[in-house]
């Protein structure tokens, strides 16, 4: 079985159902995304959502935590919880600067720098990377038909903006 291609075929050859060859395929994704947080928090020490906050805050020094969170596509709350454990472990650092007292900026800090190089890329996640690698017409076929499923689940649709790496 190639990697750009998922085959239809059970192991011991016999035709699988259309929903058990998707099912399937929904294991295969989700399994590669927590094989690659996997590998990030064993390679740089991080979780990926840390990671990816690192390489935000280090591209864009003096970035705020709702700027941060808008950037990261997550609540403002899980930005500010990100903040924290990244202060906390001294790998940014949060500073009130300019005439607004109130807003922080961040900056990323020596030892975060040396965490972003030794991190498996990319730093977003392997399905956001994947994602936005796909040609429009792909990406709007599978939002139309991932809204059928979401429907279907009757999921909660605030679940959106959780970050994937908290949740697997």
């Amino acid at each position: 079985m190639s990697s750009s291609s998922f085959s239809s075929k059970q192991a011991d050859g016999a035709e699988a159902a259309p929903e058990t060859r998707v099912l399937r395929q929904f294991r295969i994704v989700f399994n590669s995304v927590k094989t690659h947080f996997r590998q990030v928090e064993r390679e740089a020490g991080v979780g990926g959502a840390q990671l990816w906050a690192l390489s935000v805050i280090e591209r864009r020094p003096g970035i705020g935590v709702t700027e941060l969170s808008r950037e990261l596509d997550i609540h403002q709350s899980t930005a500010s919880n990100l903040i924290k454990s990244l202060t906390e472990r001294g790998l940014v650092t949060a500073a009130r600067e300019g005439l607004d007292r109130r807003s922080v900026s961040l900056r990323i800090s020596g030892e975060g720098e040396t965490v972003l190089k030794s991190a498996p890329m990319p730093f977003a996640g392997v399905l956001p990377d994947a994602l936005s690698s796909l040609d429009p017409a792909t990406l709007e076929r599978m939002e139309q038909d991932l809204g059928a499923l979401i429907a279907l689940l009757e999921a909660d649709p605030s679940s959106a903006k959780l970050l994937l790496s908290q949740q697997l």
